[in-house]
């Protein structure tokens, strides 16, 4: 019967490191840059605000005296001090005379909370920013608009259909199915096997308490202005999964617009930033004013 102890041990062992990935995978390494709006040559303010379950958020409050402002909505493992596409974004919306409100969702940079959940709570982290900048700045909140990235995008998604505020949204590399995309990040990020994912999916859960978003599940419910960016070389993020909610939204959405790229992840404005600032530029000025 030693085969059986031995057989135990190892079942124990695999749950265990399984235990082990999915709370590497929701206790991302926080990242705290150096640079600051001043840097790019507006001044900024320190703002702190705190979501309805008890977390204080961290953010910068850029007011470029107008009345609409867009928030930046950074991905998984980053955060407003991001500089491949946070800062050129939060540079390219101040230059065309947004306010812009930068904050650091739950569980990264300066903001509190031990574990991410991807999409989920972080709809709570967008409200709290949203009713900050209501109360405080009410003048700059005539019109709110998102710019996500990767689970930026999903947030936005998210938003166009349970957040009255917003007005408009542009998601860049959204994940359609957060199984999935978390199952090739092992892969991509870890070397490890896309199936561990199935082993390591309960613990996530049971360790942060969130749940799955699928945002393909809201292509039946946003009905509000919505610019998909998708990357053809995407390792996270099929375009064919974007594209099937393009198809599914656009029966009940005449506002929603989808752009293919050869980008890989959230890599279309590093690619190709002119034509991405003039897709964003056209976009958000249409639906903003």
């Amino acid at each position: 019967m030693m085969w059986v102890g031995v057989l135990i041990l190892v079942l124990l062992a695999f749950l265990a490191f399984s235990a082990f990935v999915a709370y590497k995978m929701i206790t991302p390494p926080r990242l705290v840059g150096d640079w600051t709006p001043k840097d790019i040559g507006f001044d900024y303010e320190e703002v702190t605000f705190e979501t309805e379950d008890g977390l204080r958020l961290s953010g910068w409050w850029v007011d470029n005296r107008s009345d609409k402002t867009v928030l930046p909505l950074h991905g998984y493992t980053a955060s407003r001090w991001e500089r491949l596409y946070m800062r050129p974004t939060i540079e390219f919306l101040l230059r065309e005379g947004y306010n812009v409100l930068a904050f650091d969702f739950r569980a990264h940079g300066k903001s509190g909370g031990r574990y991410t959940t991807v999409g989920d709570r972080e709809l709570l982290d967008l409200r709290a920013a949203v009713n900050w900048l209501r109360k405080n700045h009410p003048q700059s909140a005539e019109k709110i608009g998102l710019v996500g990235f990767s689970m930026g995008g999903i947030v936005t998604i998210r938003a166009l259909a349970e957040v009255g505020e917003i007005c408009c949204g542009v998601a860049d590399s959204p994940p359609m199915y957060i199984d999935r995309t978390g199952a090739r990040g092992l892969r991509y990020f870890a070397k490890l096997p896309e199936w561990l994912y199935h082993f390591v999916k309960p613990f996530i859960k049971l360790f942060s308490g969130g749940k799955e978003v699928h945002p393909i599940e809201y292509s039946d419910r946003v009905r509000k202005p919505l610019l998909l960016i998708a990357g053809e070389n995407d390792p996270l993020v099929k375009v064919e999964e974007v594209k099937k909610f393009y198809e599914r939204n656009k029966r009940i959405n005449p506002s929603v617009e989808l752009w293919v790229t050869d980008a890989p992840h959230v890599r279309t404005l590093k690619f190709h930033p002119e034509e991405w600032k003039g897709k964003v530029r056209e976009f958000l000025g249409k639906w903003m004013g």
